[in-house]
Formats: C-alpha cells, sequence, structure tokens
C-alpha cells in the first residue's frame, strides 16, 4: 500500500513531533481512517520528506512522530515559468494540476483581450488561494517537494515586459519554429505563454515579439488552450529537461 503524503506548512527541519492541519487532519483522520501506528511521508516545501508515525488519531486531529528528515530533489532540470491566460469553469484548475504534475516550477495567470473570465477583487483573490490548493495537491501526488508558486493575476502586457533571463516562448499556430528547433536554453529556463480560448489578438503576438518573445507551434493541428499548455510542457520536457 502506498504510503499517503501530507503537506504541512510549516517548516518540520528541527521538529520531533508534528499536529497535522485541520485540513490535513481531515483527510487522514476521516477520509483515510488511518490509525496509530501508520506512516505517512511528510513535506514542507523545502525539498525534504520526513517519514513518519502516527501517534494519535481521530477525525479532527492527527500527530505524528518525524523518523527522519532527508532531501529527496525531484525537480525537472529544466525551469518554466507558465504564462497562462486564464480559461473558463475548470479547464484553469486542470492546468494547474498537470503542469504541475509536469515539473512547471512558476505559474502566472494572464489577463488578455480575449480572455473571457471576469473577477472582481474578492472572487480574484479566492481563485489564486485555490489554485495554490490544487497545487499543493498534486506534489502530494506526484511527489514533488517543493512547491511551485502561482503568482497574483498580471495583465499580459506587464508579464511579457518582466526580464528574468530565461527564453521567451509564445505558442500559437503560425509561427515559424517548433520545439524541437529551438536554440539552446538558458539555465535560467522558459518563459511559456500559453493564450486563451480565442487565443491572442494579431496585436498581442506582435507585442510579445517587440518584447522578446519567439513564436513556437507544435505540428499543424490547432489545440485548445488546456491541451496547448500541457502538450509544449511535456515537449520541452522532453528535449530539455527530465523527460
Amino acid at each position: 500500500m502506498r504510503i499517503p503524503r501530507i503537506y504541512h506548512p510549516e517548516p518540520l527541519t528541527d521538529a520531533r513531533f508534528c499536529r497535522l492541519s485541520s485540513e490535513a487532519a481531515n483527510h487522514v483522520g476521516r477520509v483515510l481512517r488511518m490509525q496509530a501506528g501508520e506512516m505517512l511521508e511528510l513535506f514542507d516545501g523545502s525539498n525534504h520528506i520526513y517519514p513518519a508515525r502516527i501517534t494519535q488519531a481521530d477525525k479532527k486531529m492527527v500527530e505524528a512522530e518525524i523518523l527522519e528528515c532527508r532531501e529527496e530533489d525531484r525537480e525537472s532540470p529544466l525551469k518554466i515559468h507558465l504564462g497562462q491566460v486564464i480559461s473558463r469553469g475548470e479547464r484553469m484548475e486542470f492546468t494547474i494540476q498537470k503542469s504541475v504534475e509536469l515539473g512547471v516550477s512558476l505559474i502566472t495567470p494572464l489577463w488578455s483581450e480575449r480572455c473571457g473570465v471576469k473577477l472582481d477583487a474578492e472572487r480574484m483573490e479566492k481563485k489564486i488561494q485555490q489554485w495554490r490548493k490544487i497545487a499543493i495537491s498534486a506534489c502530494e501526488q506526484c511527489g514533488r517537494n517543493l512547491i511551485p508558486q502561482i503568482r497574483p493575476m498580471m495583465k499580459l502586457q506587464d508579464w511579457c515586459a518582466e526580464q528574468d533571463g530565461t527564453l521567451k516562448l509564445n505558442l500559437h499556430p503560425r509561427a515559424e519554429y517548433s520545439v524541437r528547433t529551438l536554440p539552446h536554453i538558458p539555465a535560467q529556463g522558459v518563459r511559456l505563454l500559453i493564450g486563451s480560448e480565442g487565443g491572442l489578438s494579431a496585436q498581442e503576438i506582435e507585442q510579445t515579439e517587440k518584447q522578446g518573445f519567439t513564436g513556437v507551434r507544435l505540428g499543424k493541428r490547432i489545440l485548445r488552450t488546456e491541451t496547448a499548455s500541457l502538450a509544449a510542457i511535456s515537449a520541452l520536457q522532453l528535449f530539455f529537461g527530465d523527460l
């Protein structure tokens, strides 16, 4: 039986015992119905894992003894910063979940001309918190011990104007280059731009070119936004990462 992996929001480096967060305790005690003596694998986002044994468990509170601390680096050598124009419904959640599993290290949700999602400030903050929980859950599932950062939402033009030494890529079906023909990728990694369901406007594509983005395509077919994100990330990890 696979040992459950549980994220703990506080550092565990010097801890001998740990009381799980209320959300984690509910999952371990109520959903999984685990009992004292059973094993967990805890991680705190520091790239370490902490094998632990449950010492007390009920539906509201779970305590565990930490048996060991060891570094487990499961990160891709390719750093990918995903700039994803916000998509409707569960598509954005799906994109975040799967991109974390594929090794993306940073995600910035973006507004663009054709973005069909409208959010006020309160709903925007709730969305960010929800997406961060999805990223944590994806790390629990896939074995990553660093939690990818999900930044606050930004306007497309502001995000494109940022300078960080990465290779800037804009995925669109009329691009000249494919992923396999890209030049050497710098140590800083890749900044990957994915548009919304309606794609980027001609003006936005021109703007990205002026700001140093290279257009890339994935074959001759036009992909949905959530498919495009995952296909591009997979292709980059295959040619330059750890797939």
